[in-house]
């Protein structure tokens, strides 16, 4: 698969502040690629760097096998990028037209009529093309610093967490909305968010970004069943960190043994668990006590305590719902789990 965005070493400091630190990412042709992670891990930094909008201390940036940061320096304009920003900043004097057909300039009337037309249909507005902004809702007005993206033909579309200023059942709407939009165009894409839920209706592949390094890069269902660190496994989805100790090649935990993975006789590990890979019994003689109960609809999240006083979390259908105080016992539901060796 070809490469349409590559960053090999990239750095970027303000000050003593590494927000970037020796980030190396391939993003292929016609991917949507998600960068997720907390504020301040160097998500947004990173897209301004490929943007233009930033110069790197350190490191290369190519675009369709062009360096355009590093060995030279090809400024925003030129890089053949459409951008879309938390702030759509859309012109409130011009119709959705007009908006739209900004940022073709220099193109024949005829022409940047039809590519506005052709846009506004991609996003579905073609009824609105002579409205003003202030009479189109918030979804509306996404779509329409979407299609303004768009209108030129970039080559590369970065988007900086273009939903969060939608409510939220707005915004769950425009997630797929929108990742229809961008693959039905064809063009790479990157996305920045710091949603989860956000990363995973939208992604092909997510990078997960902490503290300005890249921990791992993989689709949504391999970050969740197989994360490569500590981080990773805490910060995508629900997690439960099992301590056990490797004895007679099997990892020995308070739920049980597990397979020891090859590692060596002694060594403290930590287990990772999700919610779903723990059966919950009501068992009057059971081991664990529910501490609290969050409801998700058709299923409910239990925190129960064991007797060593961890607590683990644990999935149950809706319709057998259990108070804070019953006592219950866990099984397993497979022996197969992601281990962490305890530095």
């Amino acid at each position: 698969m070809a490469v349409g965005v590559r960053l090999h070493n990239v750095t970027k400091r303000y000050g003593s502040v590494e927000a970037v630190r020796n980030l190396t990412l391939e993003v292929y042709e016609g991917e949507l690629l998600v960068l997720l992670g907390p504020s301040g891990c160097g998500k947004t930094t990173t897209l301004r760097l490929v943007a233009g909008l930033e110069r790197p201390d350190a490191g290369e940036i190519e675009l369709f096998g062009q360096v355009v940061s590093g060995s030279r320096w090809v400024p925003p304009e030129a890089r053949g990028i459409g951008l879309v920003f938390q702030d759509y900043a859309l012109f409130p004097h011009l119709r959705v037209a007009e908006n739209v057909a900004f940022g073709l300039r220099g193109w024949r009337r005829r022409q940047a009529m039809e590519r506005v037309a052709e846009v506004l249909d991609l996003v579905g507005l073609s009824e609105c093309a002579d409205r003003y902004p202030h009479e189109l809702s918030g979804g509306e007005q996404q779509r329409v610093a979407l299609a303004r993206a768009l209108a030129p033909r970039p080559r590369l579309l970065l988007l900086d967490e273009p939903l969060s200023n939608l409510d939220a059942e707005l915004r769950k709407r425009m997630r797929a909305e929108l990742r229809r939009i961008v693959k039905g165009s064809g063009i790479t894409a990157l996305f920045v968010t710091h949603d989860q839920q956000e990363a995973f209706a939208l992604a092909d592949r997510i990078g997960v970004l902490s503290r300005g390094r890249l921990w791992q890069v993989g689709a949504p269902e391999e970050l969740y069943h197989a994360p490569a660190c500590r981080f990773v496994a805490d910060f995508i989805g629900e997690a439960t960190f099992l301590p056990g100790r490797v004895e007679a090649h099997a990892i020995l935990t308070e739920l049980g043994r597990f397979p020891g993975n090859g590692l060596p006789e002694g060594t403290r590990v930590e287990l990772m668990l999700r919610p779903s890979d723990l059966r919950l019994v009501p068992d009057p003689e059971g081991p664990g006590v529910v501490v609290d109960r969050h409801f998700r609809g058709a299923e409910s999240l239990y925190d129960v305590r064991l007797p060593s006083g961890v607590l683990v979390r644990a999935s149950l259908g809706e319709s057998q719902g259990l108070p804070p105080g019953t006592r219950v016992r866990l099984e397993p539901v497979s022996h197969r789990a992601v281990v962490f060796p305890v530095e």
